[in-house]
């Protein structure tokens, strides 16, 4: 009885600690504020970073040399609740995949769009929802990549007020939102489906 207790106990912690950390996913859309408050609000998903990837500089920083690397968020989120096809269509309605030269008012690579994927099912199903994003828009250019996942950087030490902004400084992120024209942006694309 007691081994039984024990085995029931154990395969419950693993189960548990698998929920707990579940997959992950690495977008770039923009300013990581937003993408960080954006995503934090999709049921199912249970964490969301903010930080850099796609560039070789070993440690990029905010204020320091991040170049070649992309604002980015890393999601951790339950597959069971939502899956990679959810986060891809949720990504969509929440960044501008036409424009070339970043997102909104933030001009520049690091405030370019991606998909960062990490093996084939997550390609296949990247470039299949990219696709309909054409076809929804024909005339149009989707400029948005996907790219092969790299290393991703979180902000960290004296930059780590750049986590979960738009919870620390509501006001001056919902200014800097609204003044950016990011969500009328989203409304003139997408409609009411962001």
């Amino acid at each position: 009885m007691e081994k039984l207790f024990l085995t029931l106990l154990f395969a419950g912690l693993t189960v548990n600690a698998a929920a707990t950390h579940g997959a992950t996913a690495v977008l770039a859309g923009g300013c990581f504020w937003c993408m960080e408050s954006d995503f934090e609000k999709l049921h199912g998903v249970s964490d969301v970073v903010s930080g850099f990837t796609g560039g070789a500089h070993p440690d990029p920083t905010y204020r320091g040399d991040h170049s070649g690397h992309y604002e980015a968020v890393r999601i951790t989120y339950d597959p069971a609740v939502v899956n990679y096809r959810g986060l891809l269509d949720h990504f969509w309605v929440n960044h501008d995949p036409f424009d070339a030269r970043g997102q909104f008012c933030d001009k520049g690579h690091s405030y370019l769009a991606a998909i960062f994927i990490a093996n084939d099912e997550e390609r296949a199903l990247a470039e299949k929802s990219r696709q309909e994003v054409i076809e929804m828009f024909p005339g149009k250019e989707v400029v948005t990549p996907i790219l092969p996942r790299a290393t991703f950087f979180p902000i960290k030490g004296d930059e780590d007020h750049h986590q979960d902004y738009y919870k620390k400084s509501p006001l001056r992120y919902k200014y800097y939102r609204f003044g950016c024209g990011r969500d009328r942006r989203l409304k003139e694309i997408w409609g009411d489906a962001g």
